[in-house]
């Protein structure tokens, strides 16, 4: 059996570990972050990733918006779905009926909702299937599209091929233990990592169920069906770019645009895939200025400390 994050062991001092709890919903045990005052913002991070990638963002928002955050299924401290259900639920159509399910669960409504990468993903499934209504889904480095080219003709394949076996996530979660490794790979996606948040991979990565789970995930990515799909999205869409981008091109955001009613494009210069890591500080104010557009928080940030 895959081993999968322990709480008490690798999640010991995980950051904003008060905000934690465990809910069942959907048949699976999920870690959910949750804290603040305001109207409700929910957080999904990417694939491979765990709350932890909104480690310095949560607590800017708490002032202003009940945020949760969570962890994909199988991903850092959720539960995985049982194997014979790993293709469907992990998913994004699949992933978006579950955290539907958790939302249900939690009686949370959120009247915005920001994805890191494939979490925009599941976020605009959720839209398109679920019937989730946010006023704005923000996408971080969204990942929407297929990858172009060679990439393109490899991914799928590749990803279901290592997804097949354990011995490939055994393999991978062995390499974890290389410090350096784990660091490259966090900076081959144009991202300048800390030293904790390398830590914190390095801790997830060494599991084999949170690998397990993360190339599961991309074995079953929809990239044909979101492309069909995406016009029509009917909830407005905000794409922030971190113009450093080295896993999504920062390109696809404005094809996506083309496709889908309501949307723009934000651009972060200076910053790679994971930008809320690299520079919570600045997404916390275009969440705030989305916020604002949206009329979900009263306008002017000029006393505003996170804008400052």
């Amino acid at each position: 059996m895959s081993e999968a994050p322990q709480w008490d062991i690798d999640g010991i001092d995980w950051p904003n570990r008060t905000l934690s709890r465990f809910v069942e919903a959907g048949a699976l045990r999920w870690h959910v972050q949750r804290g603040g005052r305001g109207p409700t913002i929910l957080l999904v991070h990417g694939t491979g990733s765990a709350v932890h990638s909104w480690r310095g963002l949560i607590p800017l928002l708490l002032d202003r918006f009940d945020v949760i955050a969570i962890d994909l299924p199988g991903h850092g401290f959720t539960q995985a779905p049982p194997e014979a259900l790993v293709r469907e639920q992990l998913s994004p159509c699949g992933m978006a009926r579950l955290v539907s399910a958790l939302l249900g669960q939690l009686d949370a409504k959120p009247v915005l909702a920001m994805g890191n990468s494939a979490g925009a993903m599941v976020l605009v499934r959720m839209a398109i299937d679920q019937g989730f209504t946010p006023k704005t889904i923000i996408g971080l480095n969204a990942a929407l599209l297929p990858f172009d080219g060679i990439a393109g003709a490899i991914f799928l394949p590749l990803a279901r091929l290592f997804a097949s076996t354990s011995v490939t996530a055994s393999l991978l979660a062995w390499r974890a233990s290389d410090r350096a490794a784990v660091e490259h790979l966090i900076r081959g996606t144009g991202t300048i990592p800390d030293a904790l948040g390398v830590t914190l991979y390095q801790r997830l990565l060494r599991r084999t169920g949170h690998v397990g789970a993360t190339l599961s995930m991309m074995a079953n990515w929809e990239f044909d069906s979101i492309e069909r799909d995406l016009r029509k999205l009917a909830v407005p869409l905000v794409l922030m770019v971190g113009m450093k981008d080295m896993a999504v091109p920062p390109a696809q955001a404005q094809r996506v645009c083309a496709m889908v009613p309501h949307a723009q494009v934000v651009e972060l210069s200076g910053l790679g895939h994971l930008a809320q890591e690299e520079a919570p500080e600045r997404v916390a104010q275009e969440i705030i200025r989305v916020a604002i557009a949206a009329h979900v928080l009263p306008g002017g940030l000029q006393n505003d400390p996170v804008a400052a």
